[in-house]
């Protein structure tokens, strides 16, 4: 095993430096040479952030008491065209309303977020001069909101400032920004709990994003309720993106292999690889998937299956939003046919089948597991 994963990483690192980077999932990060701290060539440690994360059906309807415990006076609520006309929206508004918080509706986000479309968020952000957020939503909504909150909280910022090298600039975010409460609708992309948004640079046509721990949203209101609006077809393929979202980050390079070492710690990029607690999370995100993907396909009205999936695509999110992601998502993204949501791509990148026996790590994993100086993922 430990041969296995050393042919792997060394396969990994000669794709690094013969292949361009990919700029939305890759987990190289960019600094100028020689900033590393002295002696320090590697990446040495790793540092977790997620939002704060609330579950239970039916908790939407607290939104409006957070919003009036943060102060919120002016509100965004950022949603779709297609979700505007449906529960989740109407439950968010009404618990907005009876608690008397003023807002604003914007439902002109796009499915698959482009920098157009971004930059039409921010612009409506800018004008209304909020001070809280929610979006309500899949990924597309999440990241339009983290991005609209991020560069309405720096006016001044040029739109390439904060995305990722080299298509941006990477800068670190160092403003303070307004409170995003982020009410996810669907089970894949764990947005709700990711300081990451991801878009299409239409220019060049590539896909690429913003990561940083200081856009994550503030607080995620996870609703099972919300998924039983879902189709099937949705439900299956959103559940495979949560799937290669734990498996990607549980077989990403350990965070140690990493170079260069960061000079600061306001440098360390968010997607850092493979860790010991993001493996916890991956892993629980992969046995969940095992036993509740099929059923939450086949049955709309399966609550245990669709609530488990909800919560798994969160798990697989706070693991791979510290760890990252890696082939399958890199594969789906040069092969991704416009405006189509990357699941769809991602499902045809892995297979897969749910029969599988749920992963059993090694006793040496296990003995690992209590150690925080290596890492202990050894699937590969």
């Amino acid at each position: 095993m430990a041969a296995t994963r050393s042919r792997v990483a060394h396969l990994i690192k000669q794709l690094q430096r013969a292949a361009c980077q990919c700029p939305t999932h890759c987990h190289t990060h960019y600094q100028a040479p020689g900033l590393s701290p002295p002696g320090k060539t590697t990446e040495y440690a790793f540092e977790m952030a997620v939002s704060n994360i609330r579950y239970g059906a039916g908790v939407t309807k607290e939104v409006g008491m957070d919003l009036q415990n943060m102060g919120a006076k002016n509100v965004c609520l950022m949603t779709d065209k297609n979700l505007s006309k449906l529960p989740p929206v109407q439950t968010v508004m009404d618990s907005l309303t009876k608690n008397s918080i003023n807002f604003k509706v914007y439902d002109n986000v796009r499915v698959e977020p482009t920098d157009g479309s971004f930059m039409e968020a921010i612009e409506f952000a800018k004008k209304g001069a909020f001070d809280a957020y929610v979006a309500v939503g899949g990924g597309s909504t999440m990241d339009t909101c983290k991005a609209a909150n991020l560069y309405a909280s720096s006016p001044h910022s040029d739109f390439l400032d904060y995305v990722n090298a080299p298509i941006g600039k990477g800068k670190p975010v160092s403003v303070p920004l307004k409170p995003l409460i982020a009410v996810p609708t669907t089970s894949g992309t764990g947005s709700e709990t990711t300081g990451v948004a991801i878009f299409d640079y239409e220019d060049l046509k590539v896909k690429t994003g913003i990561a940083s721990r200081a856009i994550k949203p503030t607080l995620g209101l996870i609703d099972p309720l919300h998924t039983l609006h879902m189709p099937n077809r949705v439900v299956a393929n959103s559940g495979f993106d949560v799937l290669c979202h734990a498996l990607e980050s549980y077989t990403a390079l350990p965070y140690h292999m990493r170079t260069p070492c960061p000079s600061n710690p306001m440098i360390r990029p968010a997607y850092q690889g493979s860790n010991p607690i993001s493996d916890i999370w991956a892993v629980h995100a992969l046995r969940i998937v095992a036993k509740y993907l099929k059923r939450a396909v086949r049955n709309a009205d399966d609550l245990e299956a669709r609530s488990n999936m909800h919560l798994a695509s969160a798990f697989a999110g706070i693991g791979f939003g510290n760890a990252g992601v890696h082939l399958c998502h890199q594969v789906s993204d040069a092969s991704m046919m416009p405006n189509r949501p990357p699941w769809t791509d991602n499902t045809t990148t892995v297979s897969w089948s749910s029969d599988s026996p749920e992963p059993q790590p090694t006793k040496e994993r296990e003995r690992q597991a209590g150690s925080m100086n290596r890492p202990v993922n050894t699937h590969v």
